[in-house]
């Protein structure tokens, strides 16, 4: 078992330093939801599937991430809030290669 270590800031704009483990296939949403970094309800809506965008966040680490796949694509082309950094969180899986990720969730939309 490996966790990792990674910076998230929530919509009030306050910085959390979480744990997350690398053995337990979870995604950056489900890290969020877990800490209860945003209010039920209002993140992970979609329960993952690249289908809402309510679990956006902006990436402001050089951190190597996977491809943006179509499905998150097409879903970050008609959501609101979308910057340069956009992606989904429920699309990126938590590994070691992401140890030291910071990230800013989007407004809620």
């Amino acid at each position: 078992m490996q966790d990792i270590t990674i910076k998230i800031t929530d919509r009030e704009g306050t910085q959390h330093h979480v744990v997350a483990p690398t053995d337990m296939a979870m995604n950056l949403m489900e890290v969020v939801r877990s800490y209860e970094l945003a209010p039920e309800g209002t993140i992970g809506v979609c329960g993952g599937m690249a289908m809402c965008a309510s679990c956006q966040c902006y990436i402001l680490s050089n951190t190597d991430l996977p491809e943006i796949g179509d499905e998150e694509d097409a879903m970050l082309s008609e959501a609101f809030y979308v910057k340069q950094n956009s992606r989904l969180g429920c699309q990126i899986p938590i590994t070691a290669q992401l140890h030291g990720l910071e990230v800013e969730l989007a407004p809620e939309s």
